[in-house]
C-alpha cells in the first residue's frame, strides 16, 4: 500500500482506534453494570437494543449532515454528544435513562462510521481498497478487544469507568481535528433500495441481516451471559476480550480465502463451523474453562467475519458505481436487524437460562448455512473476473 495513502488516513485510523477503546469499554460496562444492579435480563436486552435503534436513525441523518457540514465538524459534533451521553449514564443509573442515552450513542456512532467509511473510500483505489479496509478493521478490533481489560482496573460499580469512556471518546477527536487539511471534500452519494439489493444478491442481504443479529448479541449481551454464568469482573473482561480479539486474527485469512474461491462456500463453511462450536458449548456446559475460552474465541473469530463476507458478496453483484451508494442501505439493514438481537437473546436467556446465548447462535448460523447451500444449488458462482476484493467492515459494537 502506498505510504501516501497511509499518511492521509493515519489521523482517522488513530482517532477510530482510540474511539473503539471507549466504545468497547462502554458496551461491556453497561451489560455488566446492569446485571450487577439487578436489571431483569429482558430489560437489559431492551436497553442494549436502543443503541441499534439509534444506529438506524444515524444512518439516515448522517449523509445529509456530512454534505452540509463536512467530515471534521460531523465527527467532532457526534463524538462530543456521545461523550456527554456516557457521563449521563454514569450519573443516572436506571433503565429509562440508559436506554435514551444508549439510543443517542448509537445515532452518534453510526454517523461516525459514515464519516470513516466515506473518508476511506475517498482515499482508496481498486488496487488498495481491500488492504486499506483490512487495516481499518484491524485497528477497530484491537481497540474493542483491548478496551475489555480497562474494566479490570476500573470498578464497574463506580462512576470512574463512565468517565474513562468519556475521556477516550473526547481524545479521539484530537487527531481528526488536527488533520483538517487532509479530509475528503466530495459529497456522499444517494442511497439504493434494499429491494434492489435483494434482487441482485438474496444471500448477501440475508447474511447481512443475520450477521447484524449475531454481532449485536455478542457485543451487547456477551457480558450479561458471562456474568450470569458465574464469572467475576475479570472473567467477564477476559471472555469479551478473547471473543473480540479473535476476530483480529481471522479477518484477513478468511477474506483472502473468499477472494480465491466461491464466496458462498466460505460463508457456508463459516456458518457450519460456528454452528458446531456454539452447539458444543451448549452440549458440554461443564468443560474446563480454558477450553471454553478457546471455543468462544474460535466461534467469535469465524462468525465476526460474516458481515464483511456478506458485504463483499453483495458488491460482487453490483456495478462499481453502485457499491458506495449501496453501503448506506446495507448499514441500515444491518442496524435494523441488530436492534432485535439483544431483545431476542435477553428473552431467550430469561426463559431458558444462560445456555440460550450460544444456542441462539447455533440456530442462526445453522439457518444461514442451509439458506446458503440452497442458493448455491440454484445459482452458479460469480465468475472470478467479476469478483471484487474482500472489504472489511466495522463491527456493530
Amino acid at each position: 500500500m502506498p505510504l501516501s495513502v497511509v499518511a492521509t488516513t493515519w489521523p482517522l485510523l488513530l482517532g477510530m482506534g482510540v474511539l473503539m477503546l471507549g466504545a468497547g469499554l462502554q458496551s461491556t460496562l453497561l451489560g455488566l453494570r446492569a446485571t450487577l444492579e439487578g436489571f431483569p435480563t429482558v430489560t437489559t436486552g431492551v436497553v442494549m437494543s436502543c443503541y441499534y435503534i439509534g444506529y438506524v436513525i444515524g444512518t439516515k441523518i448522517a449523509p445529509p449532515l456530512l454534505r452540509q457540514l463536512g467530515h471534521i465538524r460531523v465527527f467532532a459534533t457526534l463524538a462530543a454528544i456521545a461523550s456527554a451521553a456516557v457521563l449521563v449514564q454514569g450519573c443516572f443509573v436506571n433503565p429509562l435513562t440508559w436506554g435514551a442515552m444508549r439510543l443517542l450513542s448509537g445515532l452518534c456512532f453510526a454517523g461516525i462510521y459514515v464519516v470513516a467509511e466515506s473518508w476511506l473510500n475517498d482515499r482508496a483505489s481498486r488496487t488498495n481498497r481491500g488492504r486499506l479496509f483490512a487495516l481499518y478493521m484491524l485497528v477497530l478490533y484491537i481497540g474493542l478487544g483491548a478496551a475489555q481489560f480497562l474494566l479490570i482496573v476500573a470498578n464497574p460499580q463506580t462512576p470512574i469507568p463512565f468517565m474513562l469512556v468519556a475521556i477516550l471518546i473526547s481524545l479521539a477527536m484530537i487527531p481528526i481535528v488536527v488533520s483538517a487539511q487532509q479530509v475528503p471534500a466530495h459529497a456522499v452519494p444517494s442511497k439504493v433500495r434494499i429491494r434492489e439489493l435483494y434482487r441482485n444478491s438474496p444471500l448477501g442481504v440475508v447474511a447481512v441481516t443475520l450477521s447484524g443479529l449475531i454481532s449485536a448479541i455478542i457485543f451487547s449481551m456477551g457480558p450479561v451471559y458471562a456474568r450470569l454464568s458465574g464469572l467475576d469482573t475479570s472473567g467477564v473482561a477476559t471472555f469479551m476480550a478473547v471473543s473480540i480479539l479473535a476476530a483480529v486474527l481471522t479477518q484477513y485469512p478468511v477474506g483472502r480465502l473468499s477472494d480465491r474461491i466461491d464466496r458462498r462456500t466460505v460463508i457456508a463453511g463459516v456458518c457450519t463451523l460456528a454452528m458446531l462450536v456454539s452447539g458444543s458449548i451448549v452440549a458440554f456446559p461443564r468443560m474446563p474453562h480454558p477450553l471454553f475460552l478457546t471455543l468462544a474465541a474460535l466461534f467469535s473469530g469465524v462468525v465476526l467475519t460474516l458481515y464483511s463476507l456478506s458485504v463483499s458478496h453483495v458488491n460482487d453483484k453490483l456495478e462499481p458505481a453502485q457499491m458506495v451508494a449501496a453501503s448506506s442501505a446495507i448499514l441500515l439493514l444491518n442496524g435494523t436487524a441488530a436492534a432485535f438481537g439483544p431483545v431476542l437473546a435477553g428473552s431467550l436467556m430469561t426463559a431458558f437460562g444462560p445456555a440460550a446465548y450460544f444456542a441462539t447462535f447455533a440456530a442462526l448460523t445453522g439457518t444461514l448455512a442451509i439458506f446458503d447451500l440452497w442458493r448455491k444449488y440454484q445459482n452458479r458462482p460469480v465468475p472470478p473476473s467479476q469478483k471484487g476484493p474482500f472489504i472489511g467492515a466495522q463491527p456493530n459494537g
